[in-house]
């Protein structure tokens, strides 16, 4: 067996020609022009590159993007005004502010205080509830997008088991959530869960955000299964590769992302969609 890839830069890339086109047909229609903030806070190289890309893109679809770059040394006081004035400006209809921050800065209070309307992250409070209620209205970007991937396979998802590994806020957690509004069984593991091998070994979906390279061994996949792979690690020669051992897995699994071009892409491009979701939303009185 030798899995299909899972082409997440060509997905990406419909979607965000489809998003383009609405936003061209948004603004001959008077409607104003998405706006887009991205604030990044100190010289984090990766962190640049990301936003860089992000930037680009947003005004490739004809979007406008509003560049925030701020000095490691800014306060959290600084940093909530700025938000606060995004908040009420009406030109803006998104609010990014990159990760990671700087020690000093609290990222809950910084996440707390952008509005949920503008949250194009979704990683309020507020759009984390609603995806928890199964009512989403924003959502967090990198699990949406690793959604669209596994509907990429055409497979039934009702009733399969889920083994997420990684239980952050920003992949782990709400992809657990994303899977169980599939109808799917949820397994959802971390540092201290016992017989990972196992809990794999069971799955019919495997979603790999731990942020280790290879750690995820093509033993332990069951054959056929669907592998998202979400992690973004360098190789000691410099070269990108994921949370799992793709060779060893593509050998037993069914479907598998690649990295770099599978997840990444994705996560810009539902960025893009939920910036013109946010402007959409923020159109009703």
């Amino acid at each position: 067996m030798s899995a299909v890839i899972i082409d997440g830069k060509a997905r990406a890339a419909l979607l965000t020609a489809d998003v383009a086109s609405r936003v061209a047909a948004r603004t001959r229609a008077g409607k104003s022009q998405p706006g887009l903030a991205v604030v990044l806070v100190g010289d984090n190289t990766a962190s640049h590159i990301y936003v860089r890309n992000k930037r680009a893109t947003t005004e490739r679809v004809g979007m406008r993007s509003q560049a925030f770059d701020l000095p490691a040394t800014v306060t959290q006081d600084a940093l909530l005004t700025l938000i606060d004035r995004l908040n009420g400006d009406a030109g803006i209809h998104g609010i990014l502010v990159q990760l990671p921050l700087p020690r000093h800065i609290d990222p809950d209070a910084v996440n707390e205080r952008i509005d949920p309307r503008k949250d194009v992250d979704g990683f309020t409070p507020y759009n984390i509830g609603r995806l928890v209620q199964k009512r989403p209205l924003l959502r967090p970007c990198t699990p949406a997008g690793c959604m669209l991937l596994i509907r990429e396979t055409g497979e039934q998802l009702v009733g399969m088991h889920a083994v997420v590994i990684g239980q952050s806020n920003i992949v782990g957690r709400p992809m657990a959530l994303e899977l169980l509004m599939a109808r799917c069984t949820i397994t959802l593991c971390h540092s201290a869960t016992r017989d990972l091998p196992r809990l794999v070994g069971d799955a019919d979906i495997v979603v790999a955000a731990v942020g280790r390279l290879a750690f995820v061994q093509g033993a332990w996949i069951k054959p056929g299964a669907i592998v998202i792979d979400v992690g973004i690690n360098r190789t000691p020669e410099g070269k990108l590769r994921g949370d799992v051992d793709f060779d060893s897995a593509r050998a037993r699994a069914g479907w598998i992302t690649p990295v770099p071009g599978g997840v990444g892409p994705m996560t810009i491009a539902m960025l893009l969609s939920n910036t013109l979701t946010a402007a959409e939303l923020q159109d009703a009185p």
